[in-house]
């Protein structure tokens, strides 16, 4: 018997031997010694082409029960390993093959109709994800950082990476975000609508970063509790870890803007927090069933302004609503709107309130960016 990898879609060989498949063949090896009193001699791999360059792999030979290793194997590798789910056309997943394909190596990507299952090995994890929002919709998004021991590691056990000084990691609501913050430097930890991560993921996050010192965003009101648990926890780990208590994405941005790893990291988290507390954060939403709420009743359908936690407005379009929002919010002053359009928001809004902003608040800025499947039709901050 022999296994063989997983062939991709395209034609290719991703150059990795398939798991699934050695485990099968070392049962029926267990089972021929059992019955038939014989251990069964080596089991040939086939030659297995990386994704990369096309260069064959030397043939392994292995025992059963024993994984065959490949001898081609580089010493040091790519220092994360990326899988999510992606939902894209065809054509977008041809550009992502290339882009990934550039960026790292064991690529792997399956599947058709539109899902489909991606891997890769890079030393940029922020990247590959982004790569990723560009074709389509990721989710179910793991990034695991290799250390000793673990499968990447090959004979020659590679150096410890030497940890950064500094970094920050956040909870985005949206690949656009996540996509935006890993720009900036952040590692990024997605949040689905209803879906809090825990504090584990957000531990595993703090880890990833791989710094001594650490800002955590959960960038929700109702994370605050379990980003203080992952702190904690990360602290007992010998990371310093500061948690600077965002209630929106779009205070994370502002506290992100002047984020200074230079600094001390007192004085970074004092910048930061003062940051994210001048902002003030508002949401334009769709109700989901009816509910008594600060600013009255409102209807299953119903566009909701909620500012600074609390619904401040209830109407009909999402335009008027926002309009609305944002006139409230700039009543009481402001330098800087931040508009996250959300993938079910209205493509003309960014371009009404930024006429708006334009026409009655002269000395305001407007910068607009796409969030993603965020839950909310619309994100403001004003700084």
């Amino acid at each position: 018997a022999s296994t063989t990898p997983a062939r991709s879609r395209a034609g290719s060989w991703p150059g990795v031997v398939d798991a699934g498949g050695h485990g099968l063949v070392t049962v029926l090896a267990a089972l021929v010694e059992t019955f038939t009193g014989r251990v069964p001699g080596p089991v040939a791999v086939p030659h297995a082409r990386a994704e990369r360059g096309g260069e064959g792999l030397a043939d392994a030979h292995a025992p059963a029960g024993e994984c065959a290793t490949e001898t081609a194997a580089e010493e040091n590798g790519p220092a994360f390993e990326v899988i999510y789910l992606l939902e894209a056309e065809d054509a977008a997943v041809a550009r992502l093959r290339q882009r990934l394909d550039a960026l790292g190596d064991s690529l792997v990507v399956v599947g058709g109709d539109g899902l489909w299952n991606v891997h890769v090995h890079v030393d940029d994890a922020g990247a590959a994800v982004e790569a990723g929002v560009e074709a389509g919709r990721p989710y179910r998004i793991r990034i695991t950082h290799f250390g000793h021991g673990d499968a990447h590691t090959t004979k020659a056990e590679r150096p410890t990476r030497e940890r950064a000084q500094r970094a920050v990691v956040a909870v985005v609501p949206g690949e656009g975000l996540a996509a935006l913050y890993a720009e900036a430097g952040a590692t990024t930890l997605l949040a689905r609508p209803g879906e809090p991560p825990a504090s584990g993921e957000l531990v595993q996050a703090v880890r990833r970063a791989h710094a001594r010192e650490v800002v955590l965003l959960p960038n929700d009101a109702e994370l605050r509790h379990t980003a203080a648990a992952a702190a904690e926890q990360a602290r007992t780990e010998g990371i310093r870890v500061a948690l600077i208590p965002t209630r929106s994405a779009v205070q994370g941005i502002a506290a992100l803007a002047v984020h200074e790893p230079e600094r001390r990291f007192d004085e970074d988290v004092v910048a930061m927090t003062s940051a994210a507390g001048a902002t003030r954060h508002a949401e334009v939403t769709v109700a989901e069933h009816q509910s008594w709420t600060t600013a009255g009743i409102c209807q299953a359908g119903d566009v909701l302004g909620l500012i600074d936690g609390d619904v401040a407005v209830i109407g009909a379009d999402v335009s008027q609503v926002a309009a609305t929002v944002l006139d409230r919010m700039l009543s009481a002053g402001g330098e800087l709107v931040t508009l996250v359009l959300g993938d079910a928001a209205p493509r003309a809004v960014a371009d009404r309130l930024e006429a708006r902003v334009r026409e009655a608040y002269l000395a305001v800025d407007t910068v607009v960016y796409r969030g993603g499947r965020q839950g909310a039709l619309l994100l403001v901050g004003v700084e």
